[in-house]
């Protein structure tokens, strides 16, 4: 990297190359605090995504099953983003680029960054509109298409500057967040609830608490923790060393505990106080049009942390596979057309399915990421014991982590379609994580660790190295 010292251009022309999409972040862009990387994550913590699938967990499920499996979710899912932060700030790498050196060949690696890439403009749109909803509810007399195009547009320019920009646009937009939410709350309190009772004891007619109901929300919940878990990866890379133990714990727990637990709390609370489980709709019931641009803040938020992941994917995936490097810029540009071609398109009447496949391959990915670092290389010494990402150390194909990841994720598919019983069905995504942790070990026993590296590198820094 050149010295972003000598011109005001310069350091704006560094700022957008300081993303590494392509390799790993030298140690000396490791220079950000954990407070400022925890911050950045709270971008997707603070989705109204969250209120929402609180609400229709409490109102279809009763209340205690959805907290219960909002407990479960920041336990799973703060285990696997910690352990997922530790690599990522230990070897600089986001979870596409340790895919290459963790299992999967620079080849397998691709499946799994082109997919995670569509996870991501998958949400975009859908976070999108919830936004034009909200704006549509209050402002009927502009037309939802006109409302895609401005909003699925704007975060464009957003993330124009890459992780500096995005962590100045979380850092003073949350304080105002805050500000919204407390307001949202009070305004809540002082509205007569449509539940006599505490809101927790709301039960469904015919609905106990366990059992099928207790499942189905952690289903629910599947659909979206792999991501939340992973998420953390393509900001953790920047971690100051010194930080990465408190740092890993940060960004691994203190986002699942505001998005299931405070979001999802509060989406709870919110469902069963006002009988809605919208909240583009009921948010802008209670503040007006403070609600509008309450969910406009709170999109945008979200939605600038998913086109910059996704566009980190696919600048790895084409790279990959077909030497095609026009820059992150570029796939910003991509990606933003791409969420608005699927709002336009009503991608939000086939987010089960969509959320169903993608619980259960994130989860899985997650897992063979976890168990082939801390088993296969940490605890059996098998492969190397640092990560790498350039193809001429790399097999195109290591079927430790791809075999792993083709059954788990096919089994915990048609497992959640229902063709394994009830209980697999709402217990696919994490079926799937069990299985392929298992199969990453023994896979990479039978293989010897052959297929990790074809060439030994001579400049990792043995700080990168996690065994």
């Amino acid at each position: 990297m050149r010295s972003v010292k000598v011109t005001d251009h310069k350091v704006i022309e560094d700022e957008m190359k300081d993303d590494f999409s392509l390799d790993r972040v030298p140690r000396q862009h490791r220079n950000m605090g954990w407070l400022s990387i925890t911050n950045i994550t709270f971008g997707i913590a603070t989705a109204i995504f969250y209120f929402q699938m609180g609400s229709v967990m409490a109102l279809q499920f009763g209340a205690i099953n959805a907290i219960i499996s909002s407990i479960y979710a920041i336990i799973v899912a703060g285990v696997l983003g910690t352990f997922i932060a530790y690599l990522s700030a230990k070897s600089g790498m986001n979870v596409n680029l340790l895919s290459r050196g963790g299992g999967f060949g620079y080849i397998g690696a691709s499946l799994t960054s082109f997919i995670y890439a569509t996870n991501f403009i998958m949400y975009c749109a859908f976070e999108g509109l919830i936004l034009v909803y909200a704006v549509h509810t209050f402002f009927p007399v502009l037309p939802k298409w006109v409302l895609i195009l401005f909003f699925g547009t704007i975060v464009i320019p957003l993330n124009w500057f890459g992780i500096k920009q995005l962590d100045k646009l979380q850092k003073w937009s949350l304080p105002i967040f805050g500000i919204f939410l407390v307001t949202a709350i009070i305004v809540s309190i002082n509205t007569p609830s449509l539940y006599e009772g505490e809101f927790w004891t709301y039960m469904p007619e015919g609905v106990q608490i366990g059992g099928k109901a207790l499942l189905s929300c952690i289903g629910m919940h599947h659909g979206i923790m792999g991501l939340t878990a992973l998420l953390g990866s393509d900001y953790a890379r920047f971690l100051k060393p010194k930080d990465i133990k408190v740092g890993s714990v940060a960004i691994g727990f203190i986002p699942q505990i505001f998005c299931f637990g405070v979001m999802g709390g509060l989406g709870i609370w919110f469902g069963v106080r006002l009988g809605e489980p919208n909240p583009g709709v009921y948010i802008v019931l209670l503040l007006g049009i403070g609600g509008a641009l309450f969910t406009m803040l709170t999109q945008l938020r979200i939605n600038v942390t998913n086109i910059y992941s996704s566009s980190l994917s696919l600048s790895n995936f084409f790279e990959n596979i077909f030497k095609f490097t026009p820059g992150r810029r570029f796939w910003v540009v991509v990606t933003g057309i791409s969420a608005i071609a699927l709002m336009l398109g009503g991608i939000v009447n086939h987010l089960d399915t969509a959320m169903t496949f993608q619980g259960v391959f994130l989860l899985a990915w997650a897992a063979i990421l976890v168990s082939d670092a801390m088993i296969v290389k940490k605890l059996l010494k098998i492969g190397p014991g640092y990560y790498e990402s350039r193809q001429e150390y790399l097999y195109k194909w290591n079927p430790v982590g791809v075999v792993s990841l083709l059954i788990a994720s096919g089994l915990g598919t048609i497992a959640a379609l229902g063709y394994m019983g009830t209980f697999l069905q709402s217990t696919a995504a994490f079926f799937a994580a069990i299985l392929a942790a298992i199969l990453t070990v023994i896979l990479a026993i039978f293989t010897k660790g052959k297929y990790y590296n074809k060439g030994e590198p001579n400049d990792i820094h043995k700080e990168d190295y996690i065994a």
